[in-house]
């Protein structure tokens, strides 16, 4: 008896559900925001953005259109490099291989990824990569999205390579900092 009252319960609470302001189809929270497509190879708002002058690092997804919660990038490696070992107070990231071999250092662990892989990059933890193959492919996102977008705006618009210290200020100021040279081969 109390299976069928079960089922019966549930039975009738679909519909209410369905009339119910807080669906999952719903859009409650989400006023004036739309679903959009961004291009292979553009960016979400037309900013070309490239790591160290030569690869580009392609916004998906801004902070803009997730309140802060999360950004999304698309980075295409045409050389091996990588970033400075260094330290995000306040994001997580996560990468995914797309194409390509990547060595990543991470709290002292070192971590070979191949296209397919993801791995996931905890705040507060040194870390670092570098490309291995010629040519790889990388879609990587930090949670909360912090004020990445504007470091990397920023550090493109600059004309000539910043001192050691202005470097610190930099990072200082989107709330990273760098603690050792990248990763060489």
């Amino acid at each position: 008896m109390k299976r069928k009252q079960f089922l019966l319960s549930s039975l009738l609470a679909v519909p209410a559900m369905a009339f119910s302001k807080n669906t999952f189809f719903s859009n409650q929270g989400n006023a004036g925001k739309e679903p959009f497509v961004v291009d292979a190879g553009k960016s979400r708002f037309g900013e070309v953005v490239k790591f160290l002058g030569v690869h580009p690092n392609d916004l998906k997804i801004s902070s803009k259109d997730t309140d802060g919660q999360l950004s999304v990038f698309e980075y295409t490696g045409l050389g091996k490099t990588g970033p400075m070992l260094h330290i995000h107070f306040n994001q997580d990231e996560i990468f995914t291989i797309l194409e390509g071999e990547y060595r990543f250092v991470v709290g002292g662990e070192i971590k070979v990824l191949k296209a397919g892989q993801t791995i996931f990059l905890p705040r507060n933890i040194a870390h670092t990569w570098i490309q291995l193959s010629e040519r790889g492919k990388m879609i990587y996102f930090l949670q909360p999205a912090g004020k990445m977008e504007e470091f990397f705006s920023l550090m493109n618009s600059l004309k000539e390579r910043p001192t050691a210290e202005e470097m610190d200020r930099i990072h200082a100021q989107h709330d990273m900092k760098v603690v050792g040279p990248p990763l060489v081969l």
